[in-house]
């Protein structure tokens, strides 16, 4: 057996163990890339660690630092509050409000779950108490989240961007965030349209006052964080890909949610001059993120205290193991080998709708993020032969791997199911497991045809 069919082979197996055994994938990515490394590659600890990216490493660290003090001090609160009240309350815009903040969370730096485990439970909320699908709501906020994913500062965004530069592909950092905002904007349109969506509109609008004593999320400044932004909870769910997926925490005393306090009024400006910073002077979001925590964390220690342990550890290993082990792959000649495979198939665009359901259909039951990571560097020979846009092509890998976190066997789609009150957890999870199919089955089909078949990039 070739070397190169010896690593393809453990990755298999990476991803069964980390989908069947809630085993982190990085970890398991670090354990392949030291034993291929070793065994079959012959490479010193230097040359496993060629592959290690140290950019991203701070990028992911810096991003979710700042997020968790916006976290610890409110700011996301404030957030959810002021938009609710922003629509004064209209239930039919209810489900595009929570559409709206999950993707501002995840576009300026909240790890996907995170943003999903402090919306969710809100979504689902009002959900029950004014008649609305939970399965429309799930859906808005899923979507939402994986809207606004990959921004140029967002986690996805900064990932996938990361690796094309590192594999000297042709990118576009706008065309890739809009191409996965919009492809999951119309989703959500289509949701709402058949779901009830168009019955919201006689309801008429519920009183500011209840709407925020609806809208009043968990206080998760004193309980633990996995990773994955999600709290503890009594009634944890299983899910596949960085670990378990857990429900809202208990509801404690909330804070006020009402005001704006000096420290969010400094924690937004310091998203405003994040953002400000990599779009307007380029410079690099992890470290511009890192500096704007510090700086917070000094003029309010109080607040900031647990953020550090509230960092997507869980993610940053993720991503790192599995950029490892590619590392390794390339060091061994496998990713030219696959990517000769694919382009041996003689009919480009089959090879490229190929790429898009292997990314889909494991994406649905492991982490979006590691499949991601795998499978635009093994595609990069493929795309090296230019009979397929780069840019097309990343946008429509990227859309694939993360659109099916619908999924209840993904992270997001476990946390939607876990926070959903009054409902039949049973029904519930079939409606969400038939969605994630249909998703599954149609989404890389759609964005192959819009964005490989034309040839962008």
């Amino acid at each position: 057996m070739s070397p190169e069919l010896i690593s393809i082979l453990v990755l298999v197996v990476v991803f069964v163990i980390a989908t069947t055994r809630s085993v982190n994938m990085g970890a398991l990515a670090f354990a392949a890339a030291f034993a291929v490394g070793e065994l079959v590659a012959d490479l010193d600890a230097d040359g496993i660690f060629a592959g290690f990216p140290g950019d991203l490493f701070v990028v992911l660290v810096g991003v979710t630092y700042l997020f968790a003090i916006a976290r610890a001090n409110g700011t996301t609160d404030w957030l959810v509050h002021a938009s609710i009240r922003l629509v004064r309350g209209r239930v039919a815009l209810i489900p595009w409000v929570m559409f709206a903040i999950t993707g501002a969370l995840t576009a300026i730096g909240a790890v996907s779950p995170a943003a999903v485990a402090i919306v969710a439970p809100i979504a689902l909320s009002f959900a029950a108490r004014y008649g609305i699908s939970p399965l429309l709501m799930g859906a808005m906020v899923v979507h939402g989240a994986q809207g606004g994913g990959f921004s140029p500062i967002s986690i996805y965004g900064t990932i996938v961007n990361g690796i094309v530069e590192r594999e000297h592909l042709p990118g576009n950092e706008v065309f890739l965030f809009l191409a996965s905002l919009i492809v999951n904007l119309v989703i959500a349109g289509v949701m709402f349209v058949l779901f009830g969506g168009l019955k919201l509109w006689a309801q008429g609008a519920v009183p500011l006052d209840e709407a925020a004593g609806a809208g009043g999320a968990p206080d998760k400044r004193d309980t633990p964080d996995d990773g994955t932004g999600a709290a503890p909870s009594s009634g944890a769910v299983t899910s596949s890909g960085t670990g378990p997926a857990t429900a809202v925490a208990t509801r404690t005393e909330a804070p006020d949610t009402t005001r704006l306090t000096p420290a969010r009024i400094a924690t937004l400006t310091a998203l405003v001059a994040l953002v400000v910073a990599v779009l307007a002077f380029d410079l690099d979001a992890g470290l511009t993120s890192i500096t704007l925590a510090v700086i917070l964390s000094a003029a309010w220690p109080e607040d900031s205290r647990k953020a550090v342990g509230q960092i997507a550890w869980s993610t940053v290993l993720l991503i790192c193991g599995v950029l490892t082990y590619v590392g390794v792959l390339e060091e061994i000649g496998t990713i030219k080998w696959a990517g000769e495979g694919v382009g041996g198939i003689g009919v480009p665009l089959l090879a490229a709708v190929l790429l898009c359901y292997i990314g889909a259909i494991v994406s649905a039951f492991a982490s979006s993020v590691g499949i991601m990571g795998a499978l635009i560097p093994l595609a990069v020979p493929f795309l090296a032969q230019d009979e397929i846009g780069a840019v097309g092509m990343v946008a429509a890998l990227a859309v694939s791997a993360t659109v099916v976190d619908v999924s209840p066997f993904s992270t997001n789609g476990a946390l939607v199911l876990a926070a959903a009150p009054d409902v039949d957890r049973e029904r519930f999870f079939r409606q969400l497991m038939i969605y994630g199919g249909i998703v599954v089955a149609v989404v890389p089909a759609v964005v192959w045809l819009v964005l490989v078949v034309p040839g962008f990039g």
